[in-house]
C-alpha cells in the first residue's frame, strides 16, 4: 500500500464513485465537493463519476448533483447501466432483453436502441431495480431456468442511504441464483469493461487512472485488478475491519475525499 504523500502520483483522472463517496442519500458527504472543486481548477487532473448504481440514468444524478451545488455535464457521468447496455449491443445485437429495471433505466435503453421484451428473450437482464415485485422475479427466474442467458448491471450486495443500506442488484441476483443455480454474468465495476467504456470516453490510459469509492470489490478491485489505482474512502460501506478481511488490497485509503484533498 502506498504512503499518502505519493499515492496521487501519475493520476491524471480520477474515477469517481456517489453513493457513500460524494453523498448519502440527499446529503453530501463533508469535503467531497472542495475535493471536486479542487481538480476542477487543476490544469493536470480531471475527474468523471462512475457509479454501479443503475436505477437511475446519467439525467437524474446530473440533476441531484445540481441540488447538491455542483453543475456538471452529462457526459461526465457513466453508470453500470450505460455499460450492460454497450455490452448487449456488441454480444447480442439486436436481441430481445428482457430487463428487471426501473422505469426510467427502461426508457434510457429503448433511446439507445435495446429491444426490451416481455415474453421470449434472447437475455435476460437483473438490474438495481427499486420496483421489484414478486411477479418480476418469478419471470426472471423462469427465463433462467430455462437456458436464457443471464447478466446482471453490477455485483453491489447493498446501496448506502443516510439511513444504512438497503438491498442492491447483487442481493436481487442471489435469490435469483438460489432459484435456479445459475450464476449471472456481471457488469460494471470491476470487470474489465467498465475499464474500458472510460478510456474510450476520456482517452486515459488505465495507468493513468484512480478509481475512488467506499467499496473495496468494485471501486478498488476495479483500479487494482485492471492496470489503475484504486482509492478507498471510508464515508460508505467499506470499513477498516473490511479492509482486514478482505484479500483485496487498496493502493491506498483515506478518510474521505476531504483529506484526498490535502496530497492533490
Amino acid at each position: 500500500m502506498l504512503k499518502k504523500e505519493e499515492a496521487l502520483n501519475g493520476v491524471k483522472l480520477f474515477v469517481l464513485d456517489m453513493d457513500g463517496t460524494v453523498y448519502l442519500g440527499d446529503r453530501l458527504i463533508e469535503g467531497a465537493l472542495d475535493f471536486i472543486r479542487q481538480v476542477e481548477g487543476s490544469e493536470e487532473r480531471e475527474y468523471i463519476f462512475f457509479t454501479n448504481n443503475a436505477s437511475k440514468v446519467p439525467s437524474v444524478y446530473v440533476e441531484k448533483l445540481h441540488k447538491l451545488g455542483l453543475d456538471v455535464e452529462e457526459n461526465r457521468v457513466v453508470t453500470a447501466g450505460d455499460v450492460c447496455a454497450e455490452f448487449l449491443k456488441v454480444n447480442y445485437p439486436g436481441a430481445g432483453v428482457y430487463l428487471n429495471g426501473t422505469p426510467v433505466l427502461e426508457e434510457n435503453w429503448r433511446a439507445k436502441g435495446i429491444r426490451l421484451v416481455e415474453d421470449n428473450p434472447d437475455v435476460a437482464v437483473q438490474s438495481f431495480d427499486t420496483t421489484l415485485t414478486y411477479h418480476k422475479l418469478d419471470r426472471i427466474c423462469h427465463y433462467v431456468r430455462n437456458g436464457v442467458p443471464f447478466i446482471a448491471t453490477h455485483m453491489d450486495t447493498n446501496c448506502p442511504t443516510e439511513y444504512g443500506f438497503m438491498p442492491d442488484c447483487g442481493a436481487m441476483c442471489s435469490l435469483i441464483t438460489d432459484s435456479t443455480g445459475v450464476k449471472p454474468r456481471f457488469l460494471g465495476k470491476p470487470w474489465k469493461e467498465t475499464v474500458e467504456m472510460i478510456t474510450e470516453i476520456t482517452g486515459y490510459a488505465p495507468s493513468e487512472m484512480a478509481f475512488v469509492g467506499d467499496r473495496l470489490y468494485t471501486d478498488v478491485a476495479t483500479g487494482v485488478k485492471n492496470g489503475a489505482k484504486g482509492f478507498l474512502v471510508l464515508t460508505g460501506e467499506a470499513d477498516m475491519q473490511t479492509v482486514a478481511e478482505s484479500d483485496i488490497e487498496p493502493t491506498c485509503i483515506f478518510d474521505s475525499l476531504g483529506e484526498m484533498r490535502n496530497y492533490l
